[in-house]
């Protein structure tokens, strides 16, 4: 076995709990457990699936079933990146995109329901968010980590290849189709939402109340409290200084996910441009530093950091305002070089605070 697991009766304490809290605290500008409520935390399971670390962290004192239920929730991550995943081509979702132009496909329920989400988040959004954007990574340069400034014709052949208008779902007998040759589905801004959503099934299905999983350094979904506490407590770090805390969020039954550049990027002409394109122009968005989002779901929350860094602030208000379920902190450029600002929507004032309050 590849994955690096604790043993079920090695609990978390003193040099090993702190470095299972430097795993947790390493950069990024998104968000991460804090180091005074991680460090008392009983076990800790991880594990490496989509391009990423997924992290379990329960209470086995509370909750004796609780390691079983990590591994279970571990390996449904597996089992759904064989599936999503468009660098398998075995996977469910390389065989939509060779077949689904052909003809109606029959899909498995879940990831019928997972792309039925993506669609009606591409409508919500404007477009903004789109599950068939990923060849424009292509065209940039950031499918190989190497940004560049794409080519003219190559950009305006691509673009005619985007837009989640040319999924066809079929309910009645979960079906997708392509109603134009060309597409593709990419799930990289979805998929690892929806992977945490179907792990805490299995810490549901135990009952295990209290837990966090982390995917990567980007998502986080949280249920319960920390034991004695109403909440859990997760910092949200600087886009550009990862050892920068700009505040901390106080969550409880909720999903956190950030988007931002702040590792892939280049220069072209005295412009910074990251890897996150705008399905709409073809371009890397620019204007917002990170965009942080809360929603009831992982799913939502994954697909909506993309979606509202695209849209900028503004834009991203309006859907704020149809949907004030939804929370979020923008981390935007301040007015003297090399500041910040930040900019918080619906959140309640006992969720937030920032750094130095």
């Amino acid at each position: 076995m590849n994955d690096r697991l604790t043993n079920r009766r090695d609990f978390l304490q003193g040099k090993a709990a702190a470095r299972a809290v430097g795993n947790l605290l390493g950069p990024t500008p998104a968000p991460q457990l804090s180091e005074r409520r991680a460090e008392n935390f009983s076990l800790y399971f991880s594990r490496n699936a989509m391009a990423t670390e997924f992290q379990v962290i329960v209470d086995a004192e509370k909750y004796r079933q609780a390691p079983d239920a990590a591994m279970a929730a571990l390996d449904r991550i597996e089992e759904l990146e064989d599936q999503l995943s468009i660098y398998r081509a075995h996977s469910e979702v390389s065989a939509v995109n060779r077949e689904a132009a052909v003809g109606p496909k029959q899909i498995e329920a879940g990831l019928w329901e997972l792309l039925s989400i993506g669609v009606r988040l591409w409508r919500e959004t404007g477009g903004a968010f789109d599950m068939t954007s990923g060849p424009l990574t292509r065209v940039w340069g950031f499918h190989q980590r190497r940004g560049k400034w794409p080519d003219e014709i190559e950009l305006r052949e691509t673009l005619a290849n985007i837009g989640s208008d040319a999924i066809e779902l079929d309910e009645d007998d979960s079906t997708i189709q392509f109603t134009r040759p060309g597409i593709e589905i990419n799930l990289g801004a979805i998929g690892k939402g929806w992977a945490l959503d179907r792990a805490a099934e299995c810490l549901d299905d135990a009952e295990v109340e209290d837990f966090v999983i982390q995917g990567g350094k980007s998502s986080v979904l949280v249920r319960g409290a920390k034991h004695g506490q109403s909440c859990w407590t997760v910092g949200l770090m600087h886009p550009l200084i990862p050892q920068q805390r700009l505040g901390v969020l106080n969550l409880s039954d909720v999903a956190m996910a950030t988007s931002g550049c702040g590792n892939q990027y280049f220069h072209h002409q005295g412009r910074r441009l990251g890897h996150i394109l705008d399905p709409r122009t073809g371009f890397p968005s620019e204007g917002v530093l990170s965009a942080t989002i809360l929603a009831p779901t992982a799913t939502e929350a994954d697909a909506l950091a993309t979606a509202m860094y695209v849209m900028g602030v503004e834009q991203a208000e309006e859907l704020l305002q149809q949907r004030p379920e939804l929370g979020a902190v923008f981390v935007v450029p301040g007015p003297r070089s090399g500041s910040i600002e930040l900019i918080v929507r619906n959140l309640p004032d006992d969720c937030w605070s920032a750094a130095g309050e």
